[in-house]
């Protein structure tokens, strides 16, 4: 694992750090490029994937902080600046409720807008994930003896297995999966005209990629032997699925 890129003097450069700029640059472009296409006012592109980013962050943070409010009490301070902790749904709830503001704010068209935010936030995701491989951040799956299995023994959370044991490399699973939900989301947006479909198919995509990769990571089973994320998800691919019904509706009228 590579937390550190290198330091110059006083100034540490972490490959987190680094790679979530790629994700927010990357997230950028596309959107920048997606509004424009949809004839809504490019130059939004950038403002509103950060609003999205800043909201997610919180939004992660604070999730974190509900589910592990002991830790919090315990040490604030450490906990609100360690560069590990985020949980994802809480990001995509609290991305949500920015963009959703800002969008009010300069009276954009709900559905036709998150539709561009939504293309671009599987391959923003991807690239965290890659930024979460190379810090370590505590989010690595299950013990494995499967040939690419890995062990995290430089991760900025503390690696506490013995010497030779390799887990299941989560973060990579994630990055894969997202990837290819981009691909799917970027051929699939000059094939449909319903507003809503890109965020949908992006909720179901993503849910049931979470739900899959939920298997090997090492989470508590919160109900029915699913854990949070898996719940979660499975809220996801049923919100998408509405979304996509919705739009096939609207567009055949």
């Amino acid at each position: 694992m590579y937390p550190i890129i290198l330091r110059l003097g006083p100034v540490t450069v972490y490959s987190f750090g680094v790679m979530m700029a790629l994700a927010f640059v990357v997230s950028g472009l596309i959107v920048t490029r997606e509004l424009d296409r949809r004839g809504l006012d490019a130059a939004l592109g950038s403002s509103l994937v950060f609003w999205g980013a800043v909201g997610g962050l919180v939004g992660a943070r604070l999730w974190i902080i509900v589910d592990d409010f002991g830790g919090f009490v315990q040490e604030p301070v450490s906990f609100l600046l360690t560069g590990a902790g985020f949980v994802w749904y809480g990001g995509l709830v609290g991305g949500l409720l920015a963009v959703s503001l800002f969008i009010r704010l300069h009276r954009l068209p709900w559905l036709v807008t998150t539709d561009c935010l939504a293309l671009a936030a599987p391959l923003g995701h991807a690239i965290g994930r890659i930024g979460c491989q190379l810090a370590g951040d505590g989010d690595w799956g299950m013990e494995t003896t499967v040939p690419w299995g890995m062990a995290y023994s430089n991760a900025i959370i503390g690696w506490d297995h013995a010497p030779g044991v390799r887990v299941h490399p989560a973060p990579l699973y994630e990055a894969g999966l997202y990837a290819m939900i981009f691909v799917i989301l970027w051929r699939l947006r000059l094939r449909v005209h319903g507003a809503g479909t890109i965020l949908g198919a992006y909720f179901v995509l993503a849910g049931v990629a979470r739900f899959g990769v939920e298997f090997v990571r090492i989470e508590p089973r919160v109900l029915f032997g699913l854990t949070e994320a898996q719940l979660f998800s499975a809220g996801l691919v049923v919100a998408g699925s509405v979304l996509i019904s919705r739009a096939r509706g609207i567009s055949s009228t």
